[in-house]
C-alpha cells in the first residue's frame, strides 16, 4: 500500500475511534456538569433515516441553565431512539458574548431542510414533549 493511502486510512480510523469515545463520554453527561467541552451529543441509533445533505438544518430551542438537564435527557433519549432527527446537541455554557448567561442552545438536526414533511414531524415531536420557542435553521454545517 502506497504510504499516503496508509497514512489516509490510519487518519481515519484516528478519527472513528476519537468520535466513538466522544458519544460514550457523551451518553452518560449532564450539560450542567460540563464547561469543558462547549457541546454534547447524541446520535440515531434506531430505525433507517437518510444521511445528511448539504441541505441540513436544525431546530434551535433556546432553554435555561435550570431546566436543560431535564430537556437534554428527553431529546437524547428520542434521538437515540431514532424519533427525531440524525443528531441532536445542547451547549453546555452560553455562548462568548451571550446576553443571558443563564441561556444554553439545544439543536435537532434534520438531514435536509427540503424534506418538509420531516422537518414538520421533528418539529411537532419537540412540541409535543412542550418544547416552544422553536426556530429552524437551515446552515452549512
Amino acid at each position: 500500500m502506497p504510504k499516503d493511502e496508509q497514512s489516509s486510512d490510519l487518519n481515519l480510523d484516528l478519527i472513528q475511534m476519537v468520535q466513538n469515545a466522544r458519544m460514550l463520554h457523551d451518553a452518560t453527561a449532564r450539560p450542567s456538569d460540563l464547561a469543558a467541552v462547549y457541546w454534547i451529543e447524541a446520535k440515531r441509533r434506531e430505525g433507517d433515516y437518510p444521511a445528511p445533505t448539504a441541505q441540513a438544518g436544525e431546530w434551535r430551542i433556546p432553554l435555561t441553565a435550570a431546566s436543560v438537564d431535564a430537556v437534554w435527557e428527553r431529546v437524547k433519549a428520542l434521538t437515540v431512539a431514532g424519533e427525531l432527527g440524525y443528531k441532536s446537541k445542547v451547549s453546555t455554557r452560553p455562548a462568548a458574548g451571550q446576553a443571558d448567561p443563564a441561556e444554553r442552545l439545544l439543536c435537532v438536526r434534520t438531514y435536509d431542510a427540503r424534506d418538509s414533511k420531516d422537518v414538520e414531524r421533528v418539529g411537532e415531536a419537540l412540541r409535543k414533549i412542550g418544547l416552544i420557542g422553536l426556530d429552524y435553521v437551515v446552515d452549512k454545517f
